[in-house]
């Protein structure tokens, strides 16, 4: 019996790597599955002779409470970004100036997530995201249902390698086919798409999203007698690991522009996203002698791409209304993909923004996503108009209540400031429970429309009463029992909140989040703050005049203050119930700047301990920035960090200082 598991597990490796990695089947469909099918009745049968290698664990199964922490003995490093031809050549000049003449590697830069393979005498037993650097996740049951990852390699050695995780562009497009057929919210590109299927808990989903893998780093290339980057790749190679074969071994920094042009024009008929060009020193010897900074190799330079840009038409220009009465212009587009998400909406600000742009109703004009996450409108296609284009028109009503809309002078958006607009009263019902805000969940944008619409939610207040209307609620389609019983719980809870988030939802113009935190850290009741004079307000630090008066004029309201009574009836608590400021002098008076991807925090737990240690936020970078805290895949932020002399936080590096 454990002769045939062996012998099956044995034909069954070899024929997953001939498809999957070398892309040469060896054997039929029809023979893979038939052999598969046979290992699984004979493991079923006699589970103790299952092996760790068994091609059976690619079809996932294991269900996880969560995932363990994994200490990477060689830090996973980020590597240091570049944006153009002349910091190309600045790279290889520095690396010139220390009396080396290298060659170089380049690779495509996969848009995808990390990922640490370690092997015990050619045996996987444990996967690892890059987490921070320092620690990541494990990850190993749902590694094993990637069937470019090999379970067993063809030397049995003890090695760890490094790769990228990724989902094709054709496995994104078929996947999301299926999620819209069953009315499930689509997958916005193959980033998110990789990350959110290898932190799936049940291995089994994660198996059905088939995901692949590129190895692209060994860490310790010395052990095994090896000289060059170049060489480690083809040694990885012939364990049995999947290499991208657009990697480049290059002469002089010429190749390397020639390899990012050309890998530039050919980005779009990949199968695969790429976000850049990774670029190496070949020779290991030379990588040794030019070191580490904190944070990346001085060896490698990721070059990246511009934000991609397409051409679509502007099919019109219509205009929302926000909780505060402002009117925003926004572009209707004829449906593109933008780096991976479909894009038919794009703001267009204000009035000022429509004419500097010179914007025509049907101009075809470019799209990109600023930062990779915005879609942002580019520049009009000049030489593509017929002349039926249609001249833009600032409107001079509100679309929603057809009052008249003002411009204060020296500003540059309208306004609707008809207290009474039914957008306005949507927006601003839309805030109060928003995630920052009150954080009730179950009332998404569309359920506080309909809502509103229906008359069961007319203000704020009207939240909290929801439960009167329970027997209509049942009515509507896709309202059970538990899911009412679940919102109204959500509302319930939502009444034990600290002071700032009803302070935040409130929605007192120009008071935010943090300055909601820093107003309910002080007063601490709400009937403090209300009672606190405009003198007293003005002296806060970051308070200042506008937004002194703004809290004064708020609660001089009286409309304002009789639903704040009627809050008060109802039981929504009034206190502040977070965490004392403590004064540390790493953190208090100065301003810091996060970017990247944090593992270990979320952004907003990173800001809260911050805030709580007498320090602030900001989300620019500035000569006044006390230091950037970069976590994985730092943008622009980091770079220009860099220019200007500004200490560089990692994770750990904030942790020692709270």
């Amino acid at each position: 019996m454990k002769e045939r598991i062996d012998e099956l597990v044995t034909i069954l490796n070899e024929a997953n790597y001939n498809y999957h990695v070398l892309d040469n089947p060896t054997i039929t469909d029809q023979e893979y599955d038939s052999l598969f099918r046979e290992l699984q009745i004979l493991e079923e049968k006699n589970p103790n002779l299952v092996r760790s290698d068994s091609p059976t664990h690619r079809v996932g199964g294991v269900v996880l409470d969560s995932f363990k922490k994994v200490t990477h003995k060689i830090p996973m490093m980020s590597l240091g970004d570049i944006f153009n031809e002349d910091e190309v050549r600045q790279f290889d000049a520095r690396i010139k100036k220390e009396g080396i003449n290298p060659t170089y590697v380049c690779e495509l830069k996969i848009d995808g997530l990390s990922v640490s393979l370690h092997y015990e005498k050619g045996k996987l037993v444990t996967a690892a995201t890059r987490g921070n650097g320092t620690i990541g996740e494990d990850i190993t049951n749902n590694v094993k249902t990637i069937k470019t990852v090999p379970l067993t390699l063809k030397e049995e050695i003890d090695i760890e390698v490094r790769g990228e995780i990724y989902m094709s562009k054709e496995t994104l497009k078929k996947l999301n086919e299926e999620r819209k057929a069953k009315n499930q919210p689509l997958l916005q590109n193959c980033r998110n798409a990789a990350a959110g299927s290898i932190r799936q808990l049940d291995s089994k989903v994660c198996a059905s999203r088939k995901l692949d893998c590129w190895i692209y780093h060994l860490p310790n290339p010395e052990d095994y007698g090896i000289k060059t980057h170049w060489e480690a790749l083809e040694f990885m190679k012939k364990l049995g690991f999947k290499t991208n074969p657009n990697n480049l071994l290059v002469t002089d920094v010429e190749g390397i522009i020639d390899y990012i042009h050309y890998k530039g024009k050919e980005r779009p008929n990949l199968s695969y996203d790429i976000d850049g060009v990774v670029v190496k020193v070949n020779n290991l010897e030379e990588q040794k002698k030019l070191g580490f900074t904190a944070h990346h190799p001085k060896w490698a330079i990721a070059y990246k791409f511009p934000a991609e840009e397409v051409l679509t038409k502007l099919k019109d220009i219509i205009f929302t209304v926000g909780r505060t009465g402002q009117i925003t212009p926004n572009a209707v587009l004829e449906p593109v993909i933008v780096a991976g998400s479909t894009i038919s909406r794009a703001t267009l600000h204000n009035e000022d923004y429509v004419k500097a742009k010179g914007l025509k109703i049907g101009d075809i004009i470019s799209i990109h996503k600023a930062g990779d996450v915005i879609p942002e409108v580019g520049e009009v296609k000049l030489d593509r108009r017929t002349g039926d284009e249609k001249d833009f028109e600032m409107i001079t009503r509100c679309p929603m209540c057809n009052e008249p809309i003002f411009k204060k002078e020296g500003q540059v958006d309208y306004f609707c400031i008809n207290p009474h607009c039914p957008a306005r009263h949507i927006e601003g019902l839309c805030h109060f429970v928003s995630r920052k805000a009150m954080n009730i969940d179950g009332l998404g944008d569309r359920i506080i429309e309909d809502f509103y619409n229906l008359k069961y939610i007319k203000d704020i207040t009207d939240i909290y009463k929801l439960g009167c209307f329970r027997d209509e609620l049942t009515e509507l389609e896709g309202y059970g029992n538990k899911s009412i019983d679940n919102l109204l719980e959500a509302i319930e809870n939502s009444k034990e909140n600290s002071l700032e988030r009803l302070l935040f939802g409130l929605g007192i113009p120009n008071v935010g989040e943090k300055t909601s935190k820093i107003l309910a850290a002080r007063y601490e009741t709400l009937d403090n703050l209300m009672n606190a004079t405009f003198e007293e307000l003005n002296q806060i630090p970051d308070i200042g005049e506008i937004i002194a008066k703004s809290i004064i004029n708020f609660f001089q309201n009286e409309k304002n203050r009789d639903i704040i009574e009627e809050l008060k009836e109802l039981k929504v608590g009034m206190e502040y119930t977070g965490p004392k400021v403590v004064i540390n002098e790493n953190f208090n008076g100065k301003t810091f700047v996060i970017t990247g991807t944090l593992t270990k925090y979320t952004r907003d737990e990173v800001e809260e301990k911050i805030e709580n240690l007498g320090g602030k936020t900001s989300s620019s970078v500035s000569k006044k920035t006390s230091a950037v805290i970069v976590g994985e895949n730092p943008g622009s932020k980091y770079t220009k960090a860099v220019e200007l002399g500004i200490p560089i936080w990692n994770e750990e590096d904030l942790e020692s200082r709270f």
